[in-house]
C-alpha cells in the first residue's frame, strides 16, 4: 500500500495525515504533489502527521527534504509531528532530525507556527 494523504486545516495550519508507506513511485509522487499543490495554494504553515507511516525509504526521506527545501523558499514552513520509532531513528540516522521541527503533540507543533 503506497501512502494516503489527507488534510485538514487546524487554525492557519494545514495538517497532513499521512498513512502508509513513502516510497520510490506512487507514495513519494503523491506525497510532492501534495504539497507543491498547498504551497502554490497560499498554504505556508504545514505540519506532517507521520503517525501511521510504516515505512519511508530514501525517495521518501527526499521526498520529504524536497517539499521541506520548497515550502522554506516559499517563507513557509513544513514541521513533523508523531513519528513513529522507525521513522525517527532513520532521521537520526541520515542527520535529518537536526534539519525538521519534530513534535509529538499536535496542539504544541500548532502554536508553535505563530
Amino acid at each position: 500500500m503506497s501512502v494516503k494523504l489527507t488534510t485538514r486545516q487546524v487554525g492557519d495550519v494545514t495538517v497532513m495525515d499521512a498513512a502508509g508507506r513513502i516510497t520510490l513511485g506512487e507514495g513519494s509522487s503523491v506525497f510532492r504533489d501534495t504539497i507543491r499543490d498547498l504551497s502554490a495554494n497560499g498554504n505556508r504553515k504545514l505540519l506532517l502527521n507521520l503517525g501511521d507511516v510504516t515505512y519511508i525509504d530514501s525517495s521518501g526521506i527526499g521526498e520529504m527534504v524536497s517539499g521541506f527545501t520548497s515550502v522554506t523558499n516559499q517563507g513557509g514552513q513544513l514541521k513533523l509531528l508523531n513519528l513513529t520509532k522507525r521513522v525517527k531513528d532513520l532521521l537520526q540516522i541520515t542527520k535529518l532530525y537536526t534539519v525538521f521541527e519534530v513534535f509529538d503533540d499536535e496542539a504544541a507543533a500548532v502554536r508553535s507556527f505563530s
